[in-house]
Parts: structure tokens; C-alpha cells; sequence
């Protein structure tokens, strides 16, 4: 992909004024740091005196300039990930999203959601949640299977994510989601379908099961180059995504996103307008926002977040311009990797004519005018778009 970097500064950040618009918040705070994790986050010994009190202070002055940047625009999603958001606790979590009100309107239909480790929510949390107005709550279990959740670095204990759903939907969350990872070495077939039950059980209305990826500059890739466990096998991968479709499938969830399945109603609305080419802000260290044809991405330490945010500037580190060329990738990439599919009319010429040998293949089908993985294509997704975008 050309996407030209520009040099850092202040970029000009002008909505579309069409499709949705969303908000990002991002907890950077873990307890500690999982094996195979490599987002931006920062344990206790690694803050160098920054502090959630410190965070949210300066959260609450870049949603003040954002706002001033946005304008009036009604908020259909706000989503708060970390990080271990739940660490800030139901009054925290409840103060994130009084600083977006505060600054911006959310619509009378507002998804509002919250990731959360199961080992630092409780009922009482739930409750302080639900009523300062989340209205999603997406559960980070990734295995029911002990052994699996030590290669993982995992440390609830496996029962505790299914109950703390439990509490949620209790509490009265009606969309409340597990994540689920497979393919961890060690893992047997078993094991995964024990996890999806464990799911099911729990009354979740959403599943997201991602494939272990083996991230450069992680724990886990360190012990997988001294030889210490397997790389994770593409064959493994790609029977037990098989084994969660059939298994989510057969209990009434339905894949809407390659690697998502939910219940009628259940998708996740704010990342269903990052697939389908939404704009959002992205507030907090490291996080990353989409206005008009830029992209942006804040610094990544807490403490060079809040000293910006002192000097009333935002804190921006980097940003790309993306051009037309750039946009029709990313929408190929983006939405066919969708349930409701590509639109044929986006492509031109060269790729119809690739989409029918794709289609000839078994790996797409067209549907209502838009081309749709089949089953076999979702195991191939990258190749698929790799081939219509002749890469």
C-alpha cells in the first residue's frame, strides 16, 4: 500500500459529514503483561509515575479538543479498550464516559461498551456500569482450559469469565461478549470445544475467537524462538476455526465478521464502522482515529500523553493522508472480510474479473450484488484479497 506518512505535527481534522462516527478511549493499565500481548499497555513498575487519576485528567482535556475539532455530531458508538479498562473499577469507567458526554452527544441509541479482565469486575461493578449508561460488555476469557491460560500468562482462573457474564447479563446487560483465542500450543480440540460451551452457557450473545498470533517482541515469541513451545500449526488453525463455526452455528450464532459470531442483534456496533469505512476519534495513549482522509496515531507513553495534554495541544505523534488509491484497499480489505460483503460495484474492471475466478474457485460467492466469503474463503481471507487486489 503508497500511504504517505507526513512529517508530525498538527494535522488538519475534518469529518466526511456521512456514515458513523464513533469514539475510542484507551486504558493503557494491566496488571500485568500476558505473554502474547503487544498493544500499548503499561504495568506499575512500568508507568514512571503516571496514575488512572493522571490519565483521566488529561483524557478529559483531549475529548475537550476533539470536540473542538469535530463539531456537533451525534456519537453512535463509544468503545473503551485497554489495556484492562475494569482496573479503573465501576466509578472509573463511569467517569470515562461522563468526560465524553460531557463533550460530545451521544444518540438516543448510543452503543456503549467496555472491555474488562473477568478477575476485576464483580456484580456490584456491573451495576455501577449499567446504570452510568455502557450498554456492551466484552469479556476477555480466551480459554476455559488451565494449561492454556498458563501458556497465555492468563491469570483469572479458568471459571471466572463465565460468571462474571453471568453477573453482567444479571446486572442487566443484554449484550455481553467473550473473547476466545485459539490455537495455543498445547490446546487440543477438546479443549476448545469445553471453552465454547463455557460460552454458551454463560448466555453471551457474541463470541470473538481471534488465532494465537505470534507477535515480534512478546514473551511468547521469545520462548517460541529458544525452542520452548510450537509455533502454532496454519492446518491446527484452520480446523478448529471450523470446530467454532460449527459449534457457534449449531447454537444459534452466526458469523457476521470473519473472526465474530453473534446472536440477531448482538453485533458490535463500533466495530462493525471501523469494517464498513467509519470515522472515529481515538483518545488516549497510543490510540489511533480515522477523520475524513486522516489517520492519526497519539505518543504511546502516559506520561508524554499528559504532558501534551498540559500544554493544551493534542497529542498527536504521527499521521498519514489517505489518498483514493489507499481507500479502495482498504474498503476491499476491510469489507470482505463482512457478512453482508463487498459491493461489486466498488471494483473495477481487473478485480470483477479476478472476483469471478474467485468465485469460480469456491472461495467467493455473489450475493445481492455484493461478493461474500463462502466457508471455505473465510479460512483463506488474506489470499482472497491478496488475489482480487493482484498483489
Amino acid at each position: 500500500m503508497s500511504t504517505r506518512t507526513l512529517p508530525a505535527g498538527q494535522p488538519q481534522l475534518a469529518r466526511r459529514r456521512d456514515g458513523a462516527f464513533g469514539i475510542y478511549v484507551h486504558v493503557p493499565f494491566c496488571a500485568t503483561r500476558c505473554g502474547y500481548c503487544d498493544f500499548n499497555t503499561y504495568t506499575a513498575s512500568e508507568l514512571g509515575g503516571a496514575s488512572p487519576d493522571g490519565w483521566l485528567a488529561a483524557l478529559r482535556v483531549e475529548l475537550r479538543l476533539a470536540a473542538e475539532q469535530v463539531g456537533s455530531v451525534p456519537v453512535q458508538t463509544v468503545f473503551v479498550g485497554g489495556g484492562t479498562p475494569s482496573l479503573l473499577g465501576g466509578a472509573g469507567l463511569a467517569a470515562v464516559l461522563g468526560a465524553v458526554r460531557d463533550n460530545f452527544e451521544l444518540s438516543g441509541d448510543a452503543e456503549v461498551t467496555t472491555e474488562a479482565n473477568p478477575e476485576s469486575t464483580s456484580p456490584e461493578m456491573f451495576t455501577t456500569l449499567r446504570e452510568a449508561g455502557y450498554t456492551r460488555i466484552s469479556l476477555g476469557m480466551q480459554s476455559a482450559a488451565p494449561q492454556v491460560l498458563a501458556v497465555l500468562d492468563r491469570t483469572h482462573s479458568p471459571g471466572r469469565a463465565p460468571a462474571a457474564a453471568l453477573e453482567a447479563r444479571a446486572a442487566g446487560f443484554e449484550h455481553v461478549n467473550i473473547d476466545l483465542i485459539y490455537g495455543t500450543p498445547g490446546e487440543t480440540d477438546d479443549d476448545l470445544r469445553r471453552s465454547i460451551d463455557v460460552a454458551l452457557d454463560a448466555d453471551v450473545d457474541h463470541v470473538s475467537a481471534y488465532s494465537l498470533i505470534v507477535e515480534d517482541g512478546t514473551a511468547l515469541a521469545r520462548r517460541v524462538r529458544r525452542g520452548e513451545i510450537a509455533r502454532p500449526d496454519d492446518d491446527v488453525l484452520a480446523r478448529r476455526y471450523e470446530l467454532l463455526d460449527s459449534r457457534l452455528s449449531a447454537a444459534g450464532m452466526h458469523w457476521y465478521e470473519v473472526s465474530n459470531w453473534s446472536r440477531e442483534g448482538g453485533e458490535c456496533r463500533h466495530n462493525l464502522g471501523y469494517w464498513n469505512g467509519g470515522e472515529w476519534w481515538g483518545a488516549g495513549p497510543g490510540a489511533h482515529g480515522f477523520l475524513g482522509s486522516t489517520r492519526w496515531w497519539n505518543v504511546k507513553h502516559p506520561n508524554a500523553y499528559a504532558q501534551a495534554l498540559g500544554e493544551s495541544r493534542l497529542p498527536i505523534a504521527d499521521f498519514e493522508q489517505i489518498d483514493d488509491t489507499d481507500r479502495h484497499v482498504e474498503e476491499v480489505m476491510l469489507r470482505i472480510r463482512v457478512r453482508d460483503g463487498l459491493p461489486v460495484a466498488l471494483l473495477d474492471d481487473g478485480e470483477r474479473a479476478r472476483a469471478e475466478i474467485l468465485c469460480g474457485d469456491g472461495l467467493l460467492l455473489l450475493r445481492q450484488s455484493s461478493l461474500v466469503l463462502t466457508d471455505r474463503g473465510r479460512l483463506l481471507a488474506d489470499g482472497v484479497v491478496r488475489d482480487l487486489l493482484a498483489w
